[in-house]
């Protein structure tokens, strides 16, 4: 049972995959996967410019923490001068903790600077790899189209393609009937020029050939017998020299009024 189920999905994915085939377009898909990449170059462009905002917004705050320092260092130096060394203390303290942040800070710059530079190469690359696929992709779609262009032209002029084959098959049934027609002509001109038709035409209904035959014999037989009477009734003296009698349709007995 699992060997018949094997079986059955590699029929199915078969017959998926020669539907997918057909139904692909190269074009299609090539323009697809340009778009995707475009969609790519787009999100690392966005990442460059986040890693740049990034960047500016942590400059910014070590320019402010910088004029700290400076501030600071300026109000112990006052402080110091003033004879109050516990305020200078504790503005040297500050200044120590801004300096450090100021450090953390100086140190994020840099990272962002190298994650900027990076992407930026990445972002020149999949340009220049854009490009050289855009430029691929014309080529291939004009191919194709040629191809498929030289596909149906050969195709018509060979007679090869579905819609081709359909009009030659329905010229060759065309052309069979016209065949069969001309020979049932000709058979009928044949047995007409025979006289079959005009034998066919003395058999009664339900009459064959045997039928025919038997009758016209009986026929001939009947004519036979009654001119053998008649002779006999007319007796030597007439017949084949004499004169005829003349028959007259429509008159009875007409005959005895001449006599």
């Amino acid at each position: 049972m699992a060997g018949l189920g094997g079986r059955f999905s590699t029929v199915v994915k078969a017959k998926v995959s020669k539907l997918l085939n057909r139904a692909e377009d190269p074009s299609e898909t090539l323009e697809y996967g340009y778009q995707k990449q475009v969609e790519m170059l787009q999100d690392v462009k966005k990442g460059i410019a986040e890693v740049t905002t990034s960047k500016k917004r942590i400059q910014m705050q070590s320019q402010k923490m910088e004029a700290q320092v400076v501030k600071l260092d300026t109000q112990a130096r006052q402080a110091l001068s003033q004879g109050n060394e516990e305020l200078a203390r504790v503005a040297l303290e500050r200044k120590t903790g801004v300096q450090n942040e100021l450090q953390s800070l100086d140190a994020q710059v840099t990272e962002l600077e190298r994650q900027q530079e990076q992407l930026t190469q990445n972002e020149q690359k999949l340009r220049q790899k854009i490009e050289a696929f855009r430029t691929k992709k014309e080529v291939i779609k004009a191919q194709y189209s040629a191809a498929e262009a030289q596909v149906r032209i050969s195709e018509a002029a060979t007679g090869v393609g579905e819609q081709m084959a359909d009009l030659g098959l329905a010229i060759q049934r065309a052309e069979d009937k016209t065949e069969d027609m001309r020979a049932r002509a000709g058979a009928v001109e044949e047995l007409e020029a025979a006289g079959t038709f005009d034998d066919l035409s003395r058999i009664g209904p339900g009459q064959d050939d045997i039928d025919r035959q038997l009758s016209e014999l009986s026929t001939g037989s009947q004519v036979d017998s009654e001119l053998e009477r008649m002779k006999a009734e007319l007796g030597p003296g007439e017949g084949v020299g004499g004169a005829a009698p003349q028959l007259e349709e429509g008159r009875p007995g007409s005959g005895e009024a001449a006599r």
